[in-house]
């Protein structure tokens, strides 16, 4: 590889690049239409509040809600602390008991373990090997003070899709709202909060070619009226919800990137799910290299697995001039711990801190996948010849 070259980028469910469509959408905004949406007394205020009435409407049609259900946060870690924590302090005359799942996003477990600080009852659920959760095991575990259920749709490390609709019926049923991390699914499957029976959906810009700094919470107006407690004061903005002055440009870049990945939908899954199993399929080659998650419930652009026989830190860094990977959640990857989501699967500590999260995206190519399985298969090879562990 060339000094000048840069490693190919195979980590989309980290980030992405914001697509060339979406910054031309942004630029006028920074420059020409730069008012603050919250200044109704003239026209430059006018230009940026209906940009962001036009992106609102925008977002809550690919999800099917109602523009005044959509509240702009800056992303998901920030989307997830409002809807868990504003409703457990805005229910908690009915209840203090709130379920999730071990695989979550550290986004929506560690808010919840700050609200079990505080003398709320939290139960973590387990998965089954393939990272699904048991509809039956969440039927058990629901109780009459149960006020909140918050399971992901799309999984960012293993990319399993959760049944997020038949979670909703069982969760309506008994009266008990549900929340949903959807940062990954968003612009990838389609989603529908009416026919999932959604009450708080968590979305960001940043995994599907939008600028990062910028999210929503979808908050269910209707059967039922969702109640949160706001998480930050000062202005009342949002339906008194977020206060804080609405970044124009991020939110017209996400809008963009959302309607522009929808418009891809019938045909980008296909080709990434192409490009993933040509992966697979030429990873398997080596022995002792396993799937993590469901292999059909699963995103199509993601790819991850456990390699028997090398060390996880030795393999990154062998990896990383030619290709790059991570070994799990961008926020926790820093760490050296193994995967808290591959631990839940079964994986022993060997095997999830010797994995590979592939995340392939919209300008990835045939040609990138078969550069990585070669590398990947002569890295693998190389360590274990020189430093061989049991396989």
């Amino acid at each position: 590889m060339q000094p000048s070259q840069r490693p190919i980028y195979l980590d989309c469910h980290a980030t992405t690049p914001v697509d060339p469509v979406v910054m031309e959408a942004m630029l006028p905004f920074f420059t020409s239409f730069f008012g603050n949406p919250a200044s109704i007394s003239h026209q430059y205020g006018w230009e940026a509040d209906a940009a962001i009435q036009q992106s609102r409407e925008q977002l809550a049609a690919a999800i099917n809600a109602t523009p005044e259900e959509i509240v702009f946060t800056s992303g998901a870690t920030e989307a997830n602390n409002l809807a868990i924590k504003g409703v457990a302090e805005a229910y908690i005359s009915r209840g203090k008991h709130m379920i999730t799942v071990a695989t979550e996003h550290n986004a929506v477990l560690d808010p919840c373990r700050y609200l079990r600080s505080l003398g709320f009852d939290i139960t973590i659920l387990p998965v089954q090997p393939d990272g699904l959760i048991d509809l039956v095991d969440l039927e058990h575990a629901l109780r009459p003070d149960t006020v909140l259920v918050s399971v992901m749709t799309a999984n960012n490390e293993i990319g399993v899709l959760q049944p997020i609709a038949e979670i909703g019926a069982l969760c309506h049923r008994r009266g008990i709202l549900l929340h949903t991390d959807a940062a990954q699914a968003i612009g990838k499957i389609p989603l529908d909060v009416q026919a999932m029976q959604v009450d708080l959906m968590a979305l960001t810009a940043h995994k599907i070619y939008g600028p990062k700094g910028i999210g929503a919470l979808y908050v269910r107006r209707r059967n039922p009226r969702v109640q949160l407690a706001p998480q930050l004061h000062g202005g009342g903005h949002e339906r008194g919800m977020r206060s804080g002055t609405l970044y124009t440009p991020q939110i017209v870049g996400f809008a963009t990137a959302v309607q522009h990945a929808i418009a891809n939908m019938p045909t980008e899954p296909i080709r990434l799910a192409q490009l993933r199993d040509r992966l697979w399929q030429g990873l398997q080659q080596l022995d002792g290299v396993y799937l993590n998650g469901h292999p059909i419930h699963r995103l199509s652009s993601n790819l991850n697995v456990s390699i028997e026989g090398v060390d996880g830190q030795a393999l990154l860094l062998a990896l990383q001039p030619v290709i790059a990977v991570s070994s799990g959640s961008a926020c926790t990857s820093a760490k050296t711990k193994s995967s808290h989501v591959l631990q839940a699967l079964g994986c022993s500590d060997e095997l999830a801190y010797a994995s590979i999260r592939f995340g392939i995206g919209r300008f990835n190519t045939e040609s990138d996948i078969d550069l990585a399985i070669a590398h990947v298969t002569q890295t693998i090879q190389a360590l274990r010849a020189t430093n061989p562990l049991t396989i």
